[in-house]
């Protein structure tokens, strides 16, 4: 397993990071458990969950899951959505972040998160109270770094500048989806996080499981995410990502790879990326996800991946800046 350094942090992360949201859903405790010690075995030592997963159940067995090598590994979780009926549970107030953190560090049984997101931009509360809320849970070591999920450049960028601008702690990582299907995180996202040195640990790297082989035009298995989730059906409906389903797989088996394994390879291989978050529901499902790290991603193969799909237009949307047909370059 190769380990790289999670952005400016010299702590060391593996090359895949274990996403537990199927733990306690689609994944049983039993079912969750192989896979954790699968994944240990294979030398992940990075998993990614969210308190909203499962209803807390996804933390419940992670925490249960970890209590023997605690100190090896690197552990995130997210808190943003609703967790109750209450209206103030939900959001990044510093009241609902406060009770957030102190639920999942119950449910994972741990003393600190070791990387805690924001799981999306809330667009009701102040981000300065959001941000100090963060800096006084990292002060009192109930979080060891700060991270952000499902933040546009923007967002991301006013955030650390306002942590700078205070003298709070930086946020180290970001999560963005992204996928050969879902590239607009290219456009700004990853320039960002490379430009501020920021870690970043792509979701949904198979499309909800769309380049894993089993959908394509004509070709629908009869459970999956996509057949029965209907956010997923939302995200991934659109009759071109099946053609391009169809043409990935085409690619993949001609060069003698397994669909999944070869678009989680491609995620990973981009300069800015940390590590892709892999998911399974059961062993078989995850020995082909963790198969994607002895793919050897050449510049050759993955322009080639890259072209079955629309590059996404530059921020400014001056695409005629990358051909002859512009003013000049410096």
């Amino acid at each position: 397993m190769e380990y790289k350094y999670l952005g400016r942090t010299g702590v060391k992360v593996s090359a895949v990071c274990l996403g537990t949201m199927s733990f306690g859903g689609d994944a049983d405790e039993a079912t969750s458990e192989a896979l954790f010690w699968r994944c240990r075995e294979a030398g992940v030592n990075f998993f990614d969950c969210a308190d909203v997963y499962a209803a807390g159940r996804s933390e419940e067995i992670l925490g249960r899951l970890i209590a023997d090598c605690r100190e090896q590994l690197v552990i995130a979780t997210k808190g943003y959505f609703p967790m109750g009926s209450d209206v103030n549970a939900r959001g990044s107030s510093r009241y609902n972040l406060s009770n957030a953190v102190d639920a999942s560090l119950r449910r994972l049984r741990t003393d600190r998160i070791d990387l805690y997101y924001l799981h999306r931009f809330d667009d009701e509360t102040a981000l300065e109270e959001t941000l100090r809320a963060l800096e006084d849970l990292v002060r009192k070591g109930k979080i060891l770094y700060p991270a952000l999920s499902n933040f546009a450049a923007w967002q991301a960028a006013k955030a650390v500048g306002l942590q700078e601008r205070h003298g709070w702690g930086r946020f180290v990582c970001v999560q963005p989806m992204y996928n050969l299907l879902k590239r607009q995180a290219e456009v700004e996202v990853l320039p960002m996080a490379a430009g501020e040195g920021l870690g970043v640990t792509p979701y949904s790297p198979l499309a909800g499981g769309l380049l894993s082989g089993k959908y394509g035009v004509d070709r629908r298995p009869e459970t999956g995410r996509l057949v029965t989730n209907k956010m997923y059906q939302t995200r991934y409906g659109s009759p071109s990502y099946y053609e391009t389903a169809d043409r990935f797989v085409k690619l993949a088996r001609g060069r003698g790879h397994h669909p999944a394994a070869l678009g989680i390879a491609w995620v990973a291989s981009h300069p800015a990326v940390t590590a892709p978050i892999i998911g399974a529901r059961d062993l078989d499902q995850l020995e082909v996800c963790l198969g994607a790290t002895k793919i050897e991603m050449t510049g050759e193969l993955r322009e080639s991946i890259s072209a079955l799909s629309p590059t996404p237009p530059p921020a400014t949307d001056r695409n005629e800046e990358a051909t002859e047909f512009s003013y000049g370059s410096r």
